[in-house]
């Protein structure tokens, strides 16, 4: 944030009273002068031929562990279901939200990327099915979150900023209970 406040002069100059987080706004502007926008960043000394040994995408694994956590969640739904109406229901239906509501982001975005089956089919019918589990519209989110990959985290060039500064609760406790985007 220091590098979007400093001036030519290499001046600090004082952080503004509101931040203006939208992709046309006025810090959108001011990333992409400042060179903060698509910028080369970062990237670890791994050799190109190693880092593709430890990418090499199979079908295989993505497909056990999809069967796996999709046998989980109907296993757990059907013995809530058939424990309806006793309090051990309880103990099904916890472990059910718990694998519908945390892990389905983590498949969403590895499949959206393309990183989770090696089958491009495979991986669109995932974040497809991920997308609508995590309540998201999946072709606004696919460009979404290519944006937030391009620009992470630069005030006015990324949409996925979880919390603006300074942080306004109100909206992001509505947030947290899907009640606004």
């Amino acid at each position: 944030m220091a590098d979007i406040m400093e001036h030519e002069s290499n001046a600090v100059l004082p952080p503004p009273k509101h931040l203006d987080y939208s992709l046309v706004g006025e810090h959108s502007r001011r990333a992409i002068e400042l060179g903060l926008a698509e910028a080369d960043w970062y990237q670890c000394p791994v050799p190109r031929a190693t880092l593709r040994n430890l990418l090499e995408r199979r079908n295989g694994p993505a497909l056990r562990d999809s069967l796996i956590w999709f046998g989980l969640i109907f296993g757990l739904a059907a013995a809530t279901v058939l424990l309806w109406g006793s309090p051990w229901a309880a103990l099904p239906y916890l472990g059910y939200a718990a694998l519908y509501a945390s892990t389905s982001d983590s498949r969403w975005h590895e499949s959206s990327h393309g990183t989770a089956f090696k089958t491009d089919w495979m991986n669109n019918t995932l974040y497809e099915i991920a997308s609508f589990m995590v309540m998201r519209e999946s072709t606004v989110w696919r460009w979404s979150h290519t944006r937030h990959h391009s620009d992470t985290i630069i005030v006015g060039r990324d949409p996925e900023i979880a919390v603006p500064r300074p942080p306004d609760l109100k909206t992001l406790a509505m947030k947290f209970f899907g009640l606004t985007g």
